[in-house]
């Protein structure tokens, strides 16, 4: 992925995309649903990779979880920062993640991975499961397809999942599913899904 390229493109686009999606009022109910059921009773650390406006972090420290938002973005932890004073942001990467082996008990990347080309998105999920202690959670989300395709998304180019396929890679990492919640194409809305999983004995 080219962070760069990517940074600048939320970065221009920060004040419009905070305007469409930065609180949970624009969340869907279900969504925070899936989230909260897993990953509101993690005893330790929770990481919101991708943290964007930093709603979902905010929306987890409301539940007490131990959450810290991470963003490549400036502008975005800027925002969260001041809308939520009482949480913990940090400018970061998700590839490359500043915690020890075995040390965060949840994951939460909602739509963060969506701009990693295909090739690059094992390595991410591996580098989630080095960071991740034992029976921790990963939570993600991605838009669905029958395949994996590139689409022009409205701020950099996208990528599109099959779900058997995310689900495949999670447990080459070292991950195992225990529930997804695919949403259909509402006409308006492209086909997504969520999907948690938690990480398993003798795993990488």
């Amino acid at each position: 992925m080219n962070r760069e390229k990517v940074r600048q493109a939320y970065g221009s686009m920060a004040e419009l995309y905070i305007g469409h999606f930065g609180t949970t009022e624009q969340v869907d109910p279900d969504d925070l649903a899936f989230i909260r059921r897993h990953l509101a009773s993690r005893p330790g650390t929770v990481l919101d990779l991708g943290c964007g406006p930093g709603h979902l972090t905010g929306y987890l420290r409301s539940l007490g979880v131990d959450a810290t938002g991470i963003d490549l973005v400036p502008e975005f932890i800027a925002h969260a920062r001041a809308a939520h004073p009482n949480v913990e942001y940090h400018l970061g990467s998700l590839e490359r993640l500043d915690v020890p082996d075995n040390s965060v008990d949840g994951i939460l990347a909602w739509y963060s991975l969506i701009h990693l080309p295909p090739q690059e998105l094992d390595g991410v999920l591996i580098e989630f499961r080095r960071a991740m202690a034992p029976a921790g959670t990963l939570v993600l989300g991605v838009f669905e397809a029958d395949e994996v395709a590139a689409f022009d998304h409205k701020v950099v180019t996208a990528y599109r999942w099959p779900i058997d396929e995310i689900s495949e890679r999670l447990g080459r990492a070292g991950f195992l599913e225990v529930e997804r919640l695919p949403r259909p194409s509402d006409g308006i809305h492209r086909p997504h899904a969520a999907i948690a999983a938690v990480a398993v004995d003798g795993a990488r």
